[in-house]
């Protein structure tokens, strides 16, 4: 419904949402591990097939993002280990590999070093939710911290080779839940008794990916992230967006991912 506008880019493709579950469930109050959960079974594989994703995920659970013209490769390469459904007038109908054209397969590309730079700025990230019926409460707030509250260039947030600070933050509504992601110092200008995180109160460190717009083509970034991080039993929560690629790790061991990924890169994977 939003009007052309010279103002506005969208990407050519058209994009479907996957969601894993587990036993055809999801507790939507639980956090989970992000995005290294499903690392080896889900994302590598798609990177071994070419396929390009987006990844975004969220206080509840993970979503990937795949392009409408991908989807049978997905569900061939997917399906020996998931069963797959598909939403059909709010009902889930079983998928098989015989619903999709068949003789389609890409051939594994050769692995190629991951050569976009990775930056890890000192801003410390909170990851939280909020009870639909208070959004109301702080809707103001929050349209003066997504449009207002600041607006940096696009050349001075990617000219610089070392940040010391970044600025994001992530709204997300998917089927009437809420998921945020957000700054610390943000943070304290909500009321505290309705913004929901985990009990620990952890706080998170973004590993920003690219040093430039990545584009949509290429495939295996994700893969390149999480998969290491997933060896190393590190929780992680990745959010793609029309530039880059977030992804977020406790703040106490983002250290370790440094040195993760960059030993991934120096063995040229």
């Amino acid at each position: 419904e939003l009007p052309p506008s010279e103002f506005m880019q969208v990407a050519d493709s058209t994009w479907l949402v996957l969601n894993v579950v587990s036993n055809g469930r999801e507790a939507p109050g639980c956090q989970a591990t992000g995005v290294t959960k499903i690392a080896r079974s889900v994302i590598a594989p798609l990177a071994e097939h070419h396929v390009s994703v987006l990844m975004l995920s969220t206080y509840q659970t993970d979503f990937i993002l795949v392009r409408e013209r991908d989807l049978p490769v997905v569900i061939h390469t997917l399906a020996g280990e998931f069963d797959i459904y598909k939403e059909e007038s709010g009902e889930c109908v079983p998928v098989t590999s015989d619903d999709v054209s068949n003789g389609f397969l890409k051939p594994k590309p050769s692995a190629s070093p991951m050569l976009h730079p990775v930056q890890s700025p000192q801003t410390r990230f909170c990851v939280l939710t909020v009870a639909p019926d208070t959004l109301p409460a702080i809707a103001t707030m929050l349209i003066d911290v997504l449009f207002y509250s600041h607006s940096p260039s696009w050349d001075a947030a990617t000219s610089s080779q070392d940040l010391d600070s970044i600025t994001f933050f992530s709204f997300s509504l998917i089927e009437g839940y809420i998921s945020i992601v957000m700054d610390a110092e943000t943070q304290k200008r909500f009321p505290s008794d309705l913004l929901l995180t985990s009990s620990t109160g952890e706080l998170w460190r973004m590993v920003r990916i690219g040093g430039q717009p990545l584009g949509f083509d290429e495939c295996g970034i994700v893969a390149q992230i999480a998969e290491p991080l997933a060896a190393a039993d590190i929780s992680a929560y990745y959010i793609s967006t029309f530039n880059f690629d977030h992804a977020l790790v406790p703040e106490e061991g983002i250290a370790e991912v440094i040195q993760l990924l960059q030993q991934r890169q120096e063995s040229g994977r």
